[in-house]
């Protein structure tokens, strides 16, 4: 399966459009990584926990639509395009990733 944020796949022609592939993932974070990622706000660097929260979303969002493409019997999905929002409180973070894009069938 490609999954490609491009219109097109190089080499390949577009045979078929089975419809638009969607898939939401939610992630929550811990109150200890919150509480570690305060203190980075401090003293500056990079929050290793939250870029996993990110990529582990990222991961699950996109494998979600593979799955789904998989299922309309697709050869790739195309025009991939991922959305990120942060839902939080005072006590937990909340990540939210959309993943929406177009299952083709190549040729």
């Amino acid at each position: 399966m490609i999954l490609t944020t491009t219109p097109t796949v190089d080499g390949k022609r577009v045979t078929a459009h089975l419809g638009i592939v969607s898939s939401d993932v939610v992630l929550g974070s811990n109150v200890f990584k919150d509480f570690f990622a305060s203190i980075r706000d401090w003293v500056g660097g990079r929050v290793g926990s939250y870029e996993k929260v990110f990529a582990d979303a990222k991961r699950e969002a996109l494998g979600e639509l593979e799955a789904r493409a998989k299922e309309l019997g697709a050869d790739a999905v195309i025009g991939i395009d991922l959305d990120y929002q942060t839902i939080g409180g005072d006590s937990k973070m909340l990540l939210m990733v959309a993943a929406n894009g177009t299952a083709v069938k190549l040729g």
